[in-house]
């Protein structure tokens, strides 16, 4: 898939969201949606169809694992980065196995997590010229 053009930001935190907001911004994506919790999540997700999803781990409602495993069983493709302040093995495992893109440790240098996510979107953006490349 080519760059996201937009995001939709889920963090019950209102100061995270402003955070990875101008995190996006430098990445080029101005276009966001903004949601606390997990159930409000799934429905700007079913009501906008972003093409990026930054998902917070601990959120009100609905976790941010329940709500990435709800997309994935509802066949929704679009790249999620999760967000979480937790760093164990054990978490980064279970959301790669419910088909998380990557994660940012929230409580990275502000610089550290720019690099982070703009590696995220550069992988992205390779795997889908190497899928449009013939013999592929």
């Amino acid at each position: 898939m080519p760059r996201p053009t937009n995001a939709l930001i889920v963090d019950d935190e209102a100061h995270v969201r402003v955070f990875v907001k101008l995190l996006l911004k430098q990445q080029g994506i101005e276009q966001t949606w903004e949601a606390a919790n997990g159930k409000e999540a799934l429905a700007m997700v079913r009501l906008h169809n972003p093409e990026l999803v930054m998902l917070d781990i601990n959120l009100p409602l609905l976790s941010g694992l329940e709500v990435l495993g709800t997309l994935r069983q509802e066949r929704w493709r679009q790249p999620v980065i999760m967000l979480t302040s937790q760093s164990s093995i054990k978490t980064v495992l279970e959301c790669v196995n419910l088909g998380a893109t990557g994660y940012i440790l929230k409580h990275s240098p502000k610089a550290e997590a720019a690099k982070a996510l703009a590696d995220a979107l550069d992988g992205l953006a390779e795997e889908s010229e190497a899928a449009e490349e013939p013999g592929a």
